[in-house]
């Protein structure tokens, strides 16, 4: 029977959630769902040296803004927890034990020190099958001496005996077949007996067994641990329920050759975490995502289209339809270069497809942080005129605080070129005939000015420009009758006299 698919994220709090994660995660997520299978959280914190506090809470705070959701695991529950690794400590005991007990694993007592030391003697030294009889383990030492250093609580590992001359074959969905010699590999620790926890490669596989996950979808950098996995489930006889695995190609920097660092983020100036990250022993503050402005799902489909596309002409995606439409198998072996303007992009595309409304909401508070008092529906007019001008909500109070605040400075460029001789005189008449009219709408300013200019032969530009300049105060804004009409006749009024009087051309 075809077993349910079963997927996972599996991080180390040792710092901030990098973006490359997050891909992988959504990776997962869309697999999931798209195959009615489960999409499993656990915490791999195993690495007690290199724990931070905080940051298990960061990368679920991450996932909350993203949207991302998962069916069981760390603060959701499940019938395979606990899901923290450092809560798992008896279980990888009994793992290790089976190990050594088929004799897939041995007991080795060396130092760093000693280690250090042949590594100095022996150039591209590797603890292996070549090497490993002439060290100080479980393979070259009486039992009973073994026992009791093992009783006298002097420290050890147990490292994974890979025997050399095998062909280990990764199936992978994205690379194929992937071939590797047993003889590269060498015997990796599995177990540390000084903090009683196992390391990252066997915890991994007997988490992934014992929680049946039937896919490990992750980053291009694991692939060399790979074939370490594949053997690892053959010591344990779970060739049976061995998960496909599927490596991702790596983010690469938008500039220049490499993997995507959060110094190419500083450099260039955009964020390489999902929210802002404060770094607790240095005190560093790193820019977010979530704080830069950016929406969770410009975000999701940015991150979606990097390494994998649809095969079609569309960009713009709901998370539902890039559930339907993700192929693991359309995914590229090659990097994915970091476009981070394009990501830019998409959220100003989101802003598109907000309704003024919803991005008015997001907008009221910095109207109001400028002491104004100014109801949603006015606010909802201005954006339903602008926002199709920014990338980002926090751009539109400096593109759009002309219409709150009258102007008090004249921008010097455009007096120059705008203001002209006659311009006094003109907006003098445009005044009186503005405060003549009982219907202030955009329809009836339009034909009643227009009207006017052409009694006059008036210049249109002329004219238009520096009516722009007295209620603006630069050559910026939407048409202007939507802004007089969104003012009203008396600031319209009281804007121009303002203007006439203010507006001083050297």
């Amino acid at each position: 029977m075809e077993r349910k698919v079963r997927v996972r994220f599996a991080p180390s709090p040792t710092g901030p959630l990098h973006i490359g994660g997050v891909r992988t995660a959504l990776y997962n997520y869309l697999f999931a769902r798209q195959h009615g299978g489960d999409f499993v959280f656990r915490i791999e914190d195993t690495d007690s040296q290199r724990f931070v506090p905080g940051a298990e809470d960061y990368i679920i705070e991450s996932f909350r803004w993203l949207g991302i959701k998962f069916d069981e695991g760390v603060g959701i529950g499940g019938e395979h927890g606990p899901y923290r690794q450092s809560e798992r400590r008896e279980i990888y005991k009994k793992y290790v034990q089976m190990l050594l007990d088929n004799g897939k694993a041995y007991i080795a007592f060396d130092t760093p020190e000693e280690l250090d030391a042949r590594r100095q003697d022996t150039p591209n030294f590797q603890y292996d099958a070549h090497t490993r009889l002439s060290m100080r383990n479980s393979l070259t030492m009486p039992k009973e001496e073994v026992d009791a250093l093992v009783e006298d609580g002097q420290k050890y590992v147990v490292r994974f005996k890979i025997e050399p001359g095998r062909d280990v074959v990764v199936d992978d969905i994205i690379r194929g077949e992937v071939h590797i010699k047993s003889d590269i590999l060498d015997d990796k620790v599995l177990y540390k007996s000084a903090d009683e926890l196992p390391t990252y490669h066997l915890a991994n596989i007997v988490d992934d067994h014992l929680m049946e996950i039937t896919h490990v979808i992750r980053g291009e950098e694991w692939l060399p641990s790979s074939p370490l996995h594949v053997l690892l489930y053959e010591a344990f006889g779970w060739q049976d329920t061995m998960p496909r695995f599927a490596h991702l190609p790596l983010l690469l920097k938008p500039e220049g050759k490499g993997k995507l660092s959060k110094r190419d983020g500083d450099r260039l100036g955009f964020p390489v975490f999902p929210l802002e990250w404060h770094d607790p022993k240095s005190g560093e503050i790193s820019s977010g995502y979530r704080e830069s402005g950016y929406f969770p799902e410009a975000v999701v489909n940015f991150l979606a289209l990097l390494g994998w596309n649809p095969g079609t002409e569309q960009e713009v995606f709901t998370l539902e339809e890039l559930v339907s439409l993700f192929n693991l198998e359309k995914c590229s072996k090659a990097g994915a270069k970091f476009d981070y303007k394009k990501c830019q992009w998409f959220n100003h595309a989101y802003i598109l497809q907000k309704s003024p409304e919803e991005i008015a909401t997001l907008f009221a508070p910095a109207v109001a942080n400028n002491g104004l008092d100014e109801p949603l529906s006015r606010i909802t007019e201005v954006v339903r005129m602008m926002k199709d001008r920014v990338t980002f909500v926090s751009e539109l109070w400096d593109l759009c605080s002309f219409f709150f605040i009258p102007p008090h400075t004249y921008d010097e460029k455009t007096v120059k070129k705008r203001w002209k001789e006659n311009s006094p005189l003109q907006m003098t008449e445009l005044k009186a005939l503005l405060a003549s009219l009982t219907d202030f709408s955009i329809e009836n300013q339009e034909k009643a000015v227009m009207a006017w200019i052409e009694e006059k032969e008036y210049k249109l530009g002329d004219i238009m420009n520096a009516f722009r300049l007295c209620l603006v105060g630069e050559g910026k804004g939407p048409g202007m009758f939507d802004i007089s009409a969104f003012l009203g006749k008396e600031e319209t009024v009281r804007r121009i006299e303002a203007a006439i009087i203010n507006i001083k051309k050297d």
